[in-house]
């Protein structure tokens, strides 16, 4: 790694692992810490405010879904002067590990959720189980959970095939079953697609009074990335914050599927397989309107050539007059 000093503006994309964890270190020493934490889970925090957003993100998806490859938490403290606290896991482990227990066991102990006035928990996938897992250890914490296994015990979810290899993993002791350890949120929000059924029958094991269902149909399985992209994320962590999140104003953060075409792809795909022949014409034509979108101009063009097609069978069929 080179000499240059880092900074918050510094792009790590690109570096080996063990140069992205030192310029991580070292962007962290001044106003926090690094720590490692067994062989494959790191704590990173910053402290800037009363206010913490503690993230569970992966090492994996950090370069992913940043272009300066920094954690997800640390765009929030730029843009609102948040403290950040960043538990990444090297691939996907849902954060089942003693030694990530034991981090969150000090912190208990140390009183260190005490010392802020708001403390927000946030993740995706295996890393939305841990955020509401792990918010047990910050009794009045915010959370926002975005398609999260509730648990991969298989005795309550062996209807769920798509991680069998960690069914060997234990979800039911410390920090297990991420439904219970919500009880002491203040709020919580789960976030996902109904028409996914797996992710939907997860978010109906969360169903509790302080939790909210943020549904989110036709999005698919990487609504992450969707609210990255249409730059809602920020926007829905700090409505949470501000406790200003309701039906209507999700609603109107949500229109910005309105220009989002992994979205509207995923609508229109909808409404052909439920042979929803109208709406579907209804949709292109309105995109299309809108947007240069060649697939759905190309719908419209095989709608009007199927047209065409049947009114000239129709005028060559035989007249029945005599």
């Amino acid at each position: 790694m080179a000499d240059e000093s880092l900074n918050f503006q510094t792009s790590l994309a690109g570096m080996k692992k063990s140069d992205w964890l030192a310029a991580i270190e070292e962007l962290c020493d001044e106003d926090g810490y690094f720590e490692q934490l067994g062989k494959r889970h790191y704590a990173a925090f910053i402290e800037r405010s009363p206010i913490l957003l503690v993230t569970f993100e992966t090492l994996q998806g950090i370069p992913a879904l940043s272009s300066l490859a920094q954690p997800l938490g640390w765009e929030m403290m730029q843009q609102n002067g948040w403290s950040s606290l960043c538990i990444a896991s090297n691939g996907d482990t849902w954060f089942r590990d003693r030694t990530v227990y034991g981090f969150f066991d000090r912190l208990i102990d140390d009183g260190f959720f005490d010392e802020f006035e708001q403390v927000i928990f946030y993740g995706a996938g295996p890393c939305g189980y841990a955020a509401a897992a792990f918010s047990v250890a910050a009794p009045g914490a915010r959370v926002l959970a975005v398609q999260p296994q509730a648990t991969l015990d298989p005795r309550m979810t062996e209807w769920d095939d798509r991680f069998k290899p960690m069914r060997r993993e234990d979800f039911t002791s410390r920090y297990g079953y991420a439904p219970d350890m919500l009880d002491g949120a203040t709020a919580a929000y789960v976030a996902y697609d109904p028409r996914q059924q797996l992710d939907a029958m997860h978010a109906a094991l969360f169903t509790r009074p302080n939790t909210h269902k943020l549904r989110l149909p036709h999005m698919g399985d990487a609504i992450q990335t969707d609210l990255l992209e249409m730059e809602q994320l920020g926007p829905l962590l700090l409505a949470i914050s501000e406790e200003t999140l309701d039906d209507l104003g999700f609603a109107r953060m949500m229109r910005a599927r309105r220009t989002h075409p992994p979205y509207l792809r995923n609508l229109l795909a909808a409404l052909d397989a439920d042979g929803r022949e109208t709406f579907a014409l209804a949709l292109a034509r309105n995109v299309t309107s809108r947007m240069n979108a060649p697939r759905f101009a190309r719908r419209l063009t095989a709608a009007q050539t199927d047209a065409t097609q049947s009114d000239s069978h129709s005028d060559d069929e035989p007249s029945s007059d005599t």
